[in-house]
């Protein structure tokens, strides 16, 4: 990488910290304004939910206009690959049922990718001030503490295995541990990445979901994988298209150990 580049790199990286911190203290203004008689508030959340989009999606354009952004409801087919084929993949706010009623698991996810290749990946929680970031294949930064997984995975009653929330209905399990839907799948990334939960089982994803906790997850040393064991390429699903097959995001070389405890219905 030229001096030039990783100077532009620096630049990216910055102007996303500052973005996900900007958007998250924009999601803050509208929590806990739900109406209490609705279990989910979706007026409050709708709203809220285009005001920080708008605000992502503009700042971002602003700042890079030949850039392209990718987000729930968005085209992909406005993407080109070419010299300049910067794509944002966005989700500005993961968790929102979470953040509807009052429970702080939610946050704003952000990735940047160059002609494919991932560049960065950020995740902020802004009711608990968590902030996961990292550039590719880098190390990855929690709250700006160097974190590196634990290279072998030890899955006793204390474990903690992160789900989705039809998990219950499509496996049995086996797993001596706690299994836990926190209802946020980039929070479950990060949660893993920081080795504060063992694995996470993710289905009925989009790469809006899992792009920049994916990027968080290697830069610790993890990986995800399909459950099978076979590999994951986050690229086949640039299309938008949504991710049906089990996923298993987990320490690098740990997947066959958790799995073991998983047997679909």
């Amino acid at each position: 990488m030229s001096k030039k580049e990783k100077g532009e790199v620096h630049e990216f990286f910055e102007f996303a910290e500052s973005l996900v911190k900007q958007t998250g203290e924009l999601a803050l203004k509208y929590y806990g304004r739900g109406d209490p008689q609705f279990k989910f508030d979706e007026e409050l959340v709708t709203e809220a939910e285009l005001a920080i989009r708008e605000f992502l999606g503009t700042t971002i354009a602003e700042r890079y206009p030949e850039h392209h952004l990718l987000g729930e409801g968005d085209d992909q087919t406005a993407y080109r690959h070419g010299e300049r084929g910067f794509q944002w993949i966005a989700d500005p706010m993961d968790g929102s049922a979470n953040y509807q009623a009052g429970i702080p698991i939610w946050g704003v996810s952000l990735a940047l990718f160059k002609n494919f290749w991932p560049i960065l990946g950020m995740f902020y929680m802004p009711v608990t001030g968590d902030l996961y970031k990292a550039l590719a294949g880098r190390q990855l930064m929690v709250n700006d503490k160097t974190i590196t997984l634990e290279p072998e995975v030890i899955a006793n009653n204390e474990s903690v295995l992160l789900t989705y929330s039809r998990f219950h209905n499509e496996f049995a399990s086996t797993f001596p541990g706690k299994i836990r839907n926190l209802g946020c799948t980039a929070a479950h990334l990060g949660y893993v990445a920081s080795s504060r939960a063992e694995a996470a089982l993710l289905k009925y994803v989009h790469i809006w979901d899992i792009a920049a906790g994916l990027i968080l997850l290697e830069a610790a040393g993890g990986e995800i994988r399909y459950l099978d064991g076979g590999k994951f390429h986050l690229n086949d699903y640039l299309d938008s298209q949504k991710v049906d097959k089990p996923l298993l995001a987990a320490p690098a070389g740990e997947h066959s150990m958790i799995s073991q405890y998983l047997q679909p219905l």
